[in-house]
């Protein structure tokens, strides 16, 4: 994945130019918003988005970075969350290690603890390679302990593995938004129908990615998942 320019990553951290969009979580059955996802956003110095893909994957080359980044942007996804509704971010494992010392000292945990159990639900990226996976199970283990909820992201994305041991573990499964692309595909749909109904019969719920039409609603109902989220709701969105 290509990187940014040294300078525009430089003064993107050095004058924190980071903003944050929370997106629906929709109950199928009734419409319902119960949660938003806190969505990082990045901003040159003229004001223009920078896609957060390329900010993160420049980023990696830098733990220290790589942490101090993602721990700016959960104190701000955290500060704004919308009021009497989950919120569900999105944590880097590679980030979340960077800082060394003791797990339970971490300041992403300790910001994520005082919003107060229950509010905050961790998704972790669903794993690209081994060393990933190994960190995922490391970390619901640590935030099943405390009480944190935990969901598997990007499920069927095609750039990601699929690590058995940690969806068993998280209570929340979000099926990657290339399923609405490979609907058409009866063997794909197979797969991804026995994920839900595994899903189901271990007491998880399962949020579809990237519904943008009617027709993609209906096809989420056709499926049998539990919520939605996507660009059909932007008028739901909060942005700060």
């Amino acid at each position: 994945m290509p990187h940014l320019l040294n300078g525009v990553l430089l003064d993107l951290i050095e004058h924190q130019r980071f903003g944050v969009e929370y997106q629906p979580i929709v109950k199928l059955k009734t419409n319902e918003v119960v949660a938003y996802e806190a969505l990082s956003r990045f901003y040159d110095v003229t004001g223009k988005a920078i896609r957060p893909d390329l900010v993160y994957s420049s980023l990696h080359d830098n733990p220290l970075s790589l942490y101090q980044v993602e721990y700016a942007q959960k104190c701000l996804q955290l500060e704004h969350m919308p009021k009497n509704h989950q919120v569900f971010v999105n944590l880097d494992q590679d980030a979340f290690y960077a800082c060394g010392g003791e797990v339970l000292d971490n300041p992403i945990l300790g910001a994520i603890q005082q919003v107060g159990k229950g509010r905050v639900v961790v998704e972790l990226i669903e794993n690209s390679e081994i060393n990933d996976a190994l960190m995922s199970l490391s970390m619901i283990e640590t935030f099943s302990n405390l009480g944190i909820g935990t969901a598997l992201d990007d499920l069927c994305n095609p750039r990601s593995m699929l690590s058995v041991s940690v969806m068993q573990l998280v209570e929340w499964i979000k099926l990657d938004k290339h399923v609405l692309k490979m609907q058409d595909d009866k063997r794909y749909m197979v797969f991804v129908s026995k994920i839900i109904d595994f899903a189901h019969a271990t007491g998880k719920s399962v949020i579809l990615e990237g519904v943008e039409t009617g027709q993609d609603l209906a096809f989420a109902t056709l499926m049998g998942v539990d919520y939605v989220q996507g660009f059909l709701y932007r008028e739901d969105f909060i942005r700060i």
